[in-house]
């Protein structure tokens, strides 16, 4: 079968009642660098990609202020390619990492950094309010309650549109959602890695209406060379990473896929599997892999 780029094949989802997105997004990371220590990528080809994923109807990008390489940034990328923002755009971003201009990770944000991080995320895309900011937990940190509080503060002085977490567990979810609503939840997950208990805390997120937007979707450092997934790509004349995101697209009505890339090749074919409807059986091999 031919496989044709459309967004809107994939649904929507509307976030905290009253942001709708498709479910089919774009994730920033790749834009400036193909990974965290280079190379670089072209920035004219990385402005053309964003341009061709709203012509595709791409309306949720998920960036960071700390996505960069040397002197390229995903922010500036997005703002150079899309200010004024189509009016149904909705920009994603991550604060509590943060990194120094040689690269090198920073400790977690403390209260300070993270309103210093909210204010740059503001003046890098161009914008008065951040639509939705996650709070994006590092290794070191038990507890999210002190940082998630933080935002929950500039979001009641109208910095911040929506709040949601990244690499939690339930524990931090309940802990964060005691504090303010949280409407998204961005963890490591796809067909073939995922934490023990990130198909739980999936399954839950799909029963309260809370999004789910799997990072490193279609694995992070290349796709998975695995015979099952190129048996069910085969029967559909598709690809394996496109046979991740439809999987992905299938495990909850919630599922929010941001594969992101800085090929217009792999762009168009990543939103073409909006489209990859899995039968049965395709779901059975697949489940299997995943250990459902």
């Amino acid at each position: 079968m031919t496989i044709s780029p459309h967004v809107t094949a994939s649904g929507s989802l509307l976030l905290g009642g009253d942001l709708p997105v498709s479910r089919m997004g774009f994730g920033a990371m790749k834009l400036p660098m193909r990974d965290w220590q280079g190379p670089a990528c072209d920035p004219e080809q990385s402005r053309a990609v964003l341009r061709r994923a709203v012509e595709l109807g791409v309306d949720h990008i998920d960036t960071a202020w700390f996505y960069f390489y040397e002197d390229v940034s995903a922010n500036a990328l997005i703002r150079e390619a899309l200010h004024p923002y189509p009016e149904d755009l909705v920009i994603a971003t991550k604060v509590g990492p943060g990194r120094f201009p040689d690269g090198t990770w920073m400790n977690p944000a403390d209260r300070t950094g993270l309103r210093e991080a909210v204010h740059r995320n503001l003046r890098e895309l161009g914008v008065d309010r951040l639509d939705l900011v996650y709070l994006r937990r590092m290794p070191s940190q038990t507890s999210i309650a002190e940082p998630f509080a933080a935002l929950a503060e500039l979001r009641d002085e109208g910095l911040i549109r929506h709040l949601g977490v990244s690499n939690v567990n339930a524990a931090q979810l309940a802990e964060a959602e005691a504090i303010a609503p949280v409407v998204a939840v961005q963890n490591k997950f796809s067909v073939l890695e995922h934490g023990a208990d990130d198909a739980a805390l999936l399954a839950d997120c799909a029963g309260r209406g809370i999004g789910f937007v799997p990072f490193y979707p279609i694995g992070g450092n290349g796709i998975p060379d695995h015979p099952v997934l190129q048996r069910v790509a085969d029967r559909h004349g598709a690809t394996r990473a496109q046979v991740m995101l439809a999987w992905l697209l299938s495990a909850a009505p919630t599922v929010l896929a941001i594969p992101g890339t800085s090929s217009p090749a792999h762009l168009e074919e990543n939103v073409a599997a909006a489209s990859l409807r899995l039968d049965r059986a395709d779901l059975a091999e697949l489940d299997a892999l995943a250990g459902r």
